[in-house]
């Protein structure tokens, strides 16, 4: 298993200027650039977008985040299962681990975490995570949920359109979606349930052949909110 530490401690802010105006924790004033990646289903891209945006702007001492709401019990030291814990929050410090944090390490990210919680509990862990999100002036967020919560400088969907399933949280945040990366864009998009041709109309769509790869017109799109 590759080092990991839980951490629930606030951490201090890095020095360099804030250069957006993006997330806001509702008890404070502070601000940041918070660009946030969701997709409408599991292995559409979004872990390769996020990194590929890390490694487009090197310069930025990138905060990245991974969000999961598959929460697995754990044993107690007694036997039992410990079903108080509603967080877990584990910092990456591998860049070779092979995982998505690791990915985003490997991109360029100064600190990288993996954010597990109870499914519908995202509201209960705010004071976890508020430490977490304003470690550093550029954050960037795995996720479809958060956007719920904060209000990030930049929204990111990532759709594949050959991936039928279409998850109910993207399926409700979609409206908040400031652009969608759009990954097999040459097929046919599939008849997503609750998906109106109306909704994905009104926001700009990047095709992508290749998540992993940002075509220029997206990374000039998404420059604009970082400066």
């Amino acid at each position: 298993m590759h080092p990991a530490t839980r951490m629930f401690i606030s951490m201090p802010s890095i020095s360099e200027p804030l250069k957006s105006k993006g997330l806001r924790d509702g008890r404070n004033s502070k601000l940041m650039t918070t660009i946030v990646v969701g997709g409408h289903s599991r292995k559409v891209g979004k872990t390769s977008v996020a990194a590929a945006i890390i490694a487009a702007w090197p310069q930025y001492s990138w905060t990245a985040i991974k969000m999961s709401s598959h929460w697995h019990e754990e044993r107690t030291g007694s036997g039992g299962e410990n079903r108080e814990e509603t967080c877990r929050i584990d910092e990456e410090f591998d860049r070779d681990s092979g995982t998505d944090t690791g990915r985003f390490l490997a991109a360029g990210a100064a600190r990288s975490f993996w954010i597990r919680f109870r499914e519908g509990r995202m509201e209960d862990i705010l004071p976890q995570l508020m430490p977490v999100l304003n470690s550093n002036p550029y954050v960037i967020v795995e996720s479809n949920g958060i956007v719920r919560h904060i209000q990030p400088s930049l929204y990111l969907m990532v759709h594949r359109h050959d991936v039928e399933d279409y998850k109910d949280s993207a399926r409700e945040t979609l409206r908040h979606a400031h652009a969608i990366v759009a990954v097999n864009y040459g097929s046919t998009a599939p008849a997503w349930k609750g998906i109106s041709s109306g909704i994905i109309s009104g926001i700009p769509v990047f095709p992508v052949p290749d998540p992993r790869v940002l075509p220029h017109d997206l990374i000039e799109f998404i420059r604009l909110r970082l400066i």
